[in-house]
């Protein structure tokens, strides 16, 4: 996978050599290419931001230095172009999923009070955002947008299969986890986890995820199609939850 970053600040993403995002780079499964838009400034002073027409708080950042940024990457190389912005679609696992087929993938980071209107309508093909909040650049977006498709690409995790069991990933949060000691602070391990019975075991899991959800983010129970025993679960608990 190549991933095209247009920011006015590429040194952030010098973080992204640590960790396990490190792995696929290190293994050329995963191609970062920064772009600075800074370079592409429309005078001597570097600018790339003026003030909005019509008056208001912050800067722009303007279309010049971008699109001249845009034209830097091989039309081949170019992808989807991402704009990450709280105005665009919340970001969810299965978007990160279909973002994690592509082979190449190309993100504008905003700044300050956003990016010309006019690259947007142009060149932008999806607005994406993390959450209904606010952060200082998109740069943030992008780092976290990334670390999630990276975990899709082979030799990222030491266990292949760990990302299908991610919350999430089967539109449930995930459920409960423990490690040694078997006892701790008189908190003891649920038996089912203890007692070698796979099948036993996998029932505990299956439920206690269930159980998270149901008291955390119900409202994810109505995205995804439940079984006869997911149903019947839910409506004990439900019942007991009203007496």
């Amino acid at each position: 996978m190549n991933i095209n970053i247009l920011t006015i600040f590429p040194e952030i993403f010098n973080v992204l050599n640590s960790g396990v995002v490190s792995k696929p780079i290190k293994n050329k499964t995963l191609k970062l290419n920064t772009y600075d838009i800074r370079k592409n400034a429309v005078n001597k002073h570097n600018h790339v931001d003026a003030k909005p027409y019509g008056g208001g708080e912050g800067m722009v950042i303007m279309a010049e230095p971008v699109v001249k940024s845009l034209n830097q990457i091989a039309k081949s190389k170019l992808g989807k172009v991402i704009y990450l912005t709280p105005q665009g679609k919340k970001l969810n696992q299965k978007k990160v999923l279909n973002l994690s087929k592509l082979r190449n993938i190309t993100l504008i980071c905003g700044r300050y009070e956003g990016i010309d209107q006019r690259i947007i309508d142009k060149y932008v093909d999806e607005e994406i955002s993390l959450g209904d909040f606010i952060l200082s650049g998109g740069e943030y977006a992008a780092l976290c947008l990334i670390d999630a498709i990276s975990r899709y690409i082979p030799g990222t995790l030491g266990n292949k299969d760990s990302y299908l069991k991610d919350t999430f990933s089967n539109g449930l949060l995930k459920g409960d986890v423990y490690t040694k000691p078997e006892d701790f602070e008189s908190m003891k391990v649920p038996d089912e986890l203890l007692s070698g019975n796979h099948k036993k075991i996998d029932d505990w899991r299956d439920e206690n995820s269930l159980l998270k959800t149901f008291l955390k983010r119900p409202d994810l129970l109505n995205e995804i199609k439940l079984s006869k025993k997911q149903k019947k679960l839910l409506e004990e608990w439900e019942s007991k939850a009203i007496l």
